[in-house]
């Protein structure tokens, strides 16, 4: 099915206790990481979308209730020289997660087929191949093990103007603007291009794409991690180990421990 993310403007503000819902998705969240970590799986989230869309708030919420030992946010910006001086997907190998983890990306690889793209970064050769390298590096993970989540955060121009204002009329916020919003707002039609070309060529079966609509944040919060949740508990064992006999033991000498009691 092609994606179109003027789909995705109209979803209706968030009806119900937006508090409760929140908490009994970390708490789902928070049981599929110790699933992970029980079963030594791996996953990759990855989050692409505008300025100002909210994936940050996204990954705040979702990672809130997670050990840190076992999940890592990378936070992707422009590659360094060093970087720059590597394949485009170098520096990704290098963060993808060790067994037990999950790897959560704000920004990704997808750098080359958006942002390089339209601002000129990659020559044309190379952003053009850049579709069937991305596909075959997810492919690669996922024959390996590795489970993937590919979120797309979609605003209208009119939300992402009213983010941007926010940001700057709050002094603790403003360090998350700058010029380049404002350099990339004006290329919105060549953003949305490169957009729509990347949904038609990396959309696969084993990778989709997953479109939220966050022009309202709570609806889209719970949009976001409600989707991440099904696919996860999808992908990785959600059974979880007896306790250990000798433990129960040594427990029961201890303090005295009656197993179920403490529920």
């Amino acid at each position: 099915m092609t994606i179109t993310l003027t789909d995705y403007e109209s979803a209706p503000k968030f009806d119900g206790d937006y508090d409760a819902t929140l908490a009994a998705l970390q708490e789902r969240l928070a049981k599929i990481q110790v699933a992970h970590i029980l079963h030594k799986r791996r996953s990759v989230i990855l989050l692409e979308g505008w300025d100002a869309a909210g994936k940050g708030g996204i990954i705040k919420r979702m990672s809130a209730d997670w050990d840190p030992r076992f999940y890592q946010v990378h936070p992707i910006a422009a590659p360094n020289e060093v970087e720059r001086d590597h394949h485009f997907l170098w520096r990704f190998w290098t963060r993808l997660p060790a067994s037990g983890n999950i790897a959560i990306f704000d920004r990704s690889w997808y750098g080359r087929v958006l942002v390089e793209r339209v601002e000129g970064f990659a020559k044309k050769a190379d952003w053009k191949r850049g579709y069937d390298e991305i596909n075959a590096f997810e492919r690669q993970q996922i024959d390996a093990g590795m489970n993937m989540v590919k979120l797309f955060v979609h605003i209208t121009q009119e939300t992402q103007d009213e983010q941007l204002a926010q940001r700057l009329d709050t002094p603790w916020k403003r360090w998350k603007t700058g010029t380049d919003d404002y350099r990339n707002r004006a290329r919105r039609d060549d953003y949305l291009d490169a957009m729509h070309a990347m949904f038609k060529k990396t959309d696969t079966k084993h990778a989709p794409w997953h479109v939220i609509d966050n022009n309202h944040r709570k609806a889209g919060r719970i949009a976001a991690l409600t989707y991440v949740a099904e696919r996860l508990e999808r992908l990785v064992p959600m059974d979880f180990p007896a306790a250990d006999p000798a433990v129960v033991k040594l427990a029961e000498q201890a303090f005295g421990y009656v197993p179920g009691k403490s529920q």
